[in-house]
Order: structure tokens, then C-alpha cells, then sequence
């Protein structure tokens, strides 16, 4: 099976040095030091690097592959995320390098019929921060050099096994790691979970895969019945029957990501498999003459089967001496774009929680709390992106006509909005546009993962674990 090799990332993805000139926790660091062992150095597992090392602990980050690298593809960096990374001092890379999409715009698939917008131009005006779409390669070199300065990174070293209790890693050399606590962001095919859990969380089909592939956009420049997609940025979609295509700008519009997603035909879960350029032509044939174009200038692109995984019931080992992060506990389908955001906002509780730990006892309260400010939140984060499978990928039919209906009401709400400048009292609670829904906005968008760990702090842990003394709190675990 052919496979891609990871993508530089561009110039501008630069943020060397700035989280050493950054302060974070109001200057708190814990003062019992521990060392934790990351294993992954994917977003999540870096977001915690970084985190974790701010909070004044030693951390040491262990990578199976022998460089370190992502795949050619886009990402969206949504509100919840860029606040983290506008606080961590990377906010002047990312409007350097990524784009700021107007607006998402659904349409229908044969005839490109807009059938639904909302518009995101106001993010940050709405939510606190904005909303970017940026290249996979860039938003990993960021976090990779915020992380550096904290970290020992150990690449070509594959953990081969766990002792939770004592606790350490075992690599492939045979080289064993000791540690404090280990931190498993160790992706969707975890051995960290299967240490947690006793068992592998099953995976269950989708039926779906995606092709993924990066057009070059002076070729839609070219075409004027393209060239509006670059010169206006928004997340464009195409709904069809099992079918949907998203796409937008990455790299200040110098590039155009785009995503489909079909009926899975034996793909495997892979970030690096190759698909075929010329199957997923035919895949599209009956999709409108503007995707028809844009395919027509891809020569590779990624193939990724999608498996769906149910919420764990914990993310904590017995022990409390080893945790899961990211997709190693709630790995995302992609068709709500917050997976990396999820494992960031991940690093970032942790750390924070972990900048208050006194004494190795206070830990597993700490860790509990982690497990309780995230587990629900990701479970529901899950569902939707479930939920917008269905959506999008209707028969033609009445179901279709039905959505489509709804979908329409929101936009005109939605553009009569724009255009008399007064907030509509509608809050459009369970449109088929889920970025219609205000009140889901709010809860995803608006969220602030060091606010909710300071929040358990003032409500919950200083009662339960700041006031106490170390004898009594011992006395009590």
C-alpha cells in the first residue's frame, strides 16, 4: 500500500522561543514536580507538552516514528482552540499562515444551489476568537515549537509495553523509562488504552471514507467559474446521496483544501494511505461541472477509512499513575472538524490542573477532575459529528426536501440578519446546520478549557484539596 510522506511546513509556521516569553497560570507553577512521560507527538500530545512544562513539571515525549511530521491536508482551528493559541502567543503566526473563513455555505450537489449559510466573519466578535482554516503541517509545527523548550523528545522510540503501577514504559530496544505519570496520547489505535480499559475500545464502520487532497489555487484562479472560491474564503460543502465534499483556502489562500467523502470500497485508517485520483474522479461524476473541474486537477490524494468509536467510561487508570488525551480516549469523526481541537483543549485542562499539584497525593483528584471537565464534553462533541453524517449524506427524496427546507429558513434568517443588523430572536435550536444552532455554537465555541479548570478550582478543588494539609489530605485518600 503506498503511502504519503509528511509535508514541511511553511516559513511563516514559526513560533520558536515564544513560549518561553510566555507566561501562563498567572505564573503558577506546581510545586511538586513530576515527570511525565507523553506518549505521541501528535496535537494533543504536544498541546500537553507544552501545558504540562508551563505548569513547571518535567516531560519527556516519546514518538514511534523516526521524524517528526503531518500529512497534506487542511484543518480548522475553530474559536475554543484559537483562544488557546492567541493566549499561548502564536496568534500573529496563525494570521500569518492560516486563513479566516467569511462564512460556511452548503449546497446542493448537482446543481451547486446554496442551500444554506451562516456566517463566521463574526466569530470573534461572537465567541472571543477567530475562526481559521490552516494546513495540518503548520498548526503541528506550532505546537511543536511552543512545546521544545519543555520537553525531551525521544523519536524512534516505540513503547512496546506499560507498567501503570510503578509506573513506567518499555521500548522496543528493551530500554525501560521511569516516571511519575504517563500521559497516553497515543492516537486511535492506543496501546495506552488497552492498559487503561484492560481492552481495546472496539471500532465500529462508518460505511464512510474520505479522499483528501490540496489543489494549488492559482489553477482555480485561473477559471473564473472557480476563481470566487478563493477570492471569497468560506468553507464550501456539497451534500449528496452518501456523498459530501467541504472545502476551503489554507496558507493565506495560496492553497485549497478539499475533502470527500463516500461509501467506503475496503479502505484502511489511515492518515497516509493513497487513494486513487482517477476512482475518485468516477466517485464524483454526478456531482456539479465546478467539483468535476477542481478534481480534474488533482493528481494524489489521501484515502482514510472512518471508524466510529463509542465515549469511554474512564480515561484513568486504577493506578491514577496513567491518563489517556486525545483520540487515544475520544477519537472524532471529522464531519464536525473538532477532533485537534478536542485534544487541545484536552492539554490545556491538564496543565492547568496539574499547575496546582502540592503533593503526589493531591494527583488523583486532580487527575479525576481532568477525566470530569472532559469526558462529557467530548461524548457530546462526538455525537454531533455523528449527527452530521446523517445530515449531509441523505437520498434525494423527501427527508432531503425537508432538510433542505430547514436549512434554507435558517439562511434567510441568517441574511435578513446582515442586512438590518438586528439579532433575530430565533436561536434556530436543532437546524439540520448545526452552525446554524446558536446555542450549540455557544457551548462549543465559547468554551474556554483554562476558565473551566480555574472554575473547578474556585467551586470544588480549593475546598476540597487547596485547603487541606498535607496530613489530613492524606488521611482522606
Amino acid at each position: 500500500m503506498a503511502t504519503h510522506e509528511p509535508v514541511a511546513a511553511h516559513r511563516s509556521a514559526n513560533a520558536q522561543g515564544i513560549s518561553v516569553r510566555t507566561t501562563l497560570y498567572d505564573g503558577r507553577k506546581a510545586a511538586q514536580r513530576l515527570h511525565v512521560l507523553v506518549v505521541g507527538c501528535g496535537m494533543g500530545g504536544l498541546a500537553a507538552a507544552h501545558c504540562l512544562g508551563q505548569a513547571g513539571h518535567k516531560v519527556t515525549l516519546f514518538e514511534a516514528a523516526a521524524a517528526i511530521g503531518e500529512v497534506g491536508a487542511g484543518i480548522q482551528v475553530t474559536p475554543n482552540v484559537s483562544r488557546l493559541l492567541r493566549r499561548w502567543g502564536v496568534g500573529d503566526a496563525l494570521e500569518e499562515v492560516a486563513v479566516r473563513p467569511e462564512a460556511i455555505v452548503l449546497r446542493r450537489y448537482d446543481t451547486g444551489e446554496r442551500v444554506a449559510y451562516t456566517r463566521w466573519s463574526d466569530m470573534h466578535e461572537k465567541y472571543g476568537a477567530p475562526y481559521y482554516h490552516i494546513h495540518r503541517a503548520d498548526l503541528h509545527q506550532l505546537l511543536f515549537d511552543l512545546a521544545a523548550p519543555f520537553m525531551t523528545l525521544r523519536l524512534k522510540s516505540t513503547v512496546v509495553s506499560v507498567d501503570p503501577h510503578t509506573p513506567s514504559i518499555t521500548l522496543a530496544s528493551g530500554e525501560i523509562v521511569y516516571g511519575d505519570l504517563i500521559v497516553g496520547a497515543d492516537g486511535v489505535k492506543s496501546m495506552i488504552q488497552r492498559v487503561v480499559l484492560g481492552h481495546t475500545n472496539p471500532a465500529e464502520p462508518t460505511g464512510d471514507a474520505v479522499y483528501r487532497a490540496i489543489i494549488p489555487s492559482h489553477l482555480l484562479l485561473e477559471h473564473p467559474e472557480l476563481k470566487g472560491f478563493v477570492d471569497v474564503p468560506e468553507m464550501t460543502g456539497w451534500m449528496g446521496p452518501a456523498r459530501h465534499v467541504m472545502a476551503y483556502n489554507i496558507r493565506s489562500k495560496k492553497e485549497f483544501n478539499i475533502v470527500l467523502a463516500h461509501p467506503d470500497d475496503g479502505s484502511v485508517e489511515s492518515w497516509t494511505a493513497e487513494g486513487s485520483a482517477e476512482k475518485m474522479r468516477a466517485d464524483f461524476s454526478d456531482f456539479e461541472p465546478r467539483i468535476r473541474k477542481l478534481l480534474s486537477f488533482v493528481n494524489s490524494t489521501l484515502k482514510w477509512r472512518l471508524m466510529d468509536r463509542k465515549p469511554l467510561k474512564t480515561w484513568i487508570h486504577s493506578s491514577y499513575k496513567v491518563v489517556l488525551l486525545g483520540d487515544a480516549c475520544h477519537p472524532m469523526l471529522p464531519y464536525r472538524a473538532q477532533g485537534a481541537a478536542m485534544a487541545i483543549e484536552d492539554g490545556a485542562v491538564l496543565g492547568n490542573l496539574l499547575s496546582r499539584l502540592r503533593h503526589p497525593a493531591q494527583l488523583r483528584v486532580l487527575l479525576q477532575a481532568y477525566e470530569d471537565l472532559r469526558l462529557a464534553r467530548t461524548a457530546e462533541t462526538q455525537r454531533q459529528s455523528r449527527l452530521n453524517q446523517q445530515i449531509f449524506h441523505l437520498a434525494d427524496g423527501p427527508e432531503q426536501a425537508a432538510r433542505d427546507a430547514e436549512m434554507r429558513q435558517a439562511m434567510e434568517i441568517e441574511l435578513r440578519m446582515m442586512r438590518d443588523g438586528v439579532s433575530p430572536s430565533e436561536g434556530l435550536e436543532g437546524s439540520p446546520n448545526q452552525w446554524a444552532d446558536r446555542k450549540k455554537n455557544a457551548a462549543q465555541f465559547e468554551y474556554d478549557a483554562d476558565a473551566a479548570a480555574e472554575w473547578w478550582w474556585r467551586d470544588v478543588g480549593e475546598k476540597t484539596v487547596g485547603g487541606m494539609g498535607t496530613e489530613n489530605m492524606l488521611s482522606r485518600l
